[in-house]
């Protein structure tokens, strides 16, 4: 199991990554800045006009160690693994599992069930924070409301109607997640969610950090000999990481919507940060980027109590951990998936 899943990102315009032995270089205009050892790493990641050398990438391959290249503005572009490895037969069982509805409806059913209850804990916790929230109302009517959905959820067998639930939980908890942005207002406006591209400076943030989590929950689940493509909540499409997009499911509420919500809160971020492109979409700049980059690997690194195995772990490892527990059960070694549910 790696460590953290520590994770090297690159963000310098026209650097150049490459093997140097045992260990990543990366140079910048022909001068070494940074050399660390692959044993330490569990993923690197790039952001736009950052090179790689072949050899790094078969380095990165053989050793397990996923390498994926985002825009510079964090859109996903591709991601590069070596090897599939792992038991075989987990995966023929995952596959055989996706194929079945019931059986496939029971997975899907605790992620959604996991994703309601977190997004709830948002805003519970939101409301016990700032007692004196501007919208507080509308926040608990929203609670009760979703409250009802994950009653829904825990008794739904079909799949479309949990697909359904989960769409109406979603609309209700984004639509009241602006009032708990509750200093700088004005440079953070919210008025729903939008990601193709994001509208404004709050969607800048959650598309940027739901990007991180997901390339960290497909390194877990290639580790855990489970394939990041088939998934059981998302429906397959080309391309598209749909257990990778399940599992993060349970961790988009807990880890990113309030890493987002700390950094404007705390005024880590500005709202000069953040520029508009020609097609109207909001990009951060790079030094915002950064700063997000390490307040994500910082939260990382934060301890708590893994809710089902009761034993103390880091907020970068539960990606391991949640990998781990689904191989368990879809090995039929658990009767059921604990998904992540926050205390």
């Amino acid at each position: 199991m790696k460590r953290h899943l520590n994770t090297l990102f690159v963000t310098t315009q026209g650097a150049y990554l490459s093997k140097d032995g045992e260990a990543v270089r990366v140079r910048v205009e022909g001068k070494t800045v940074l050399r660390v050892p692959l044993h330490n790493l569990g993923g690197i990641v790039t952001f736009g006009n950052v090179a790689c050398s072949p050899f790094l990438m078969g380095f990165c391959g053989d050793r397990g160690v996923s390498l994926s290249f985002l825009s510079r503005h964090g859109r996903f572009l591709a991601r590069i693994h070596g090897r599939t490895t792992g038991n075989v037969l987990l995966r023929r069982e995952q596959y055989r599992r996706a194929e079945d509805g019931p059986r496939c409806a029971e997975l899907a059913r605790g992620i959604v069930v996991a994703k309601i209850a977190n997004c709830r804990s948002v805003l519970g916790r939101a409301m016990r924070d700032h007692p004196e929230l501007h919208g507080a109302e509308r926040i608990q009517d929203a609670r009760r409301r979703m409250a009802q959905l994950l009653c829904l959820a825990q008794r739904e067998s079909d799949l479309d109607s949990l697909r359904g639930l989960e769409g109406s939980a979603g609309r209700v908890y984004f639509s009241v997640f602006g009032a708990l942005v509750v200093h700088q207002k004005e440079d953070f406006p919210f008025s729903g969610r939008s990601r193709r591209p994001p509208l404004d400076n709050v969607n800048a943030l959650l598309s940027f950090v739901y990007t991180l989590v997901r390339h960290d929950v497909a390194s877990a689940l290639e580790s855990a000999g489970l394939d990041p493509q088939v998934g059981f909540l998302h429906r397959d499409r080309p391309g598209r990481p749909g257990l990778a997009l399940d599992l993060m499911e349970e961790f988009r509420a807990f880890l990113a919507d309030r890493l987002v919500l700390s950094l404007v809160n705390l005024k880590q971020v500005q709202g000069a940060g953040f520029m508009r492109t020609a097609s109207s979409g909001v990009v951060m700049d790079d030094r915002t980027r950064k700063r997000v980059l390490v307040a994500y690997q910082e939260r990382k690194q934060d301890e708590l109590a893994h809710p089902f195995l009761g034993e103390k772990t880091t907020v970068g490892l539960l990606f391991q951990l949640q990998a781990l527990l689904l191989a368990r059960y879809l090995r039929g070694d658990m009767d059921a998936y604990p998904s992540f549910v926050t205390r």
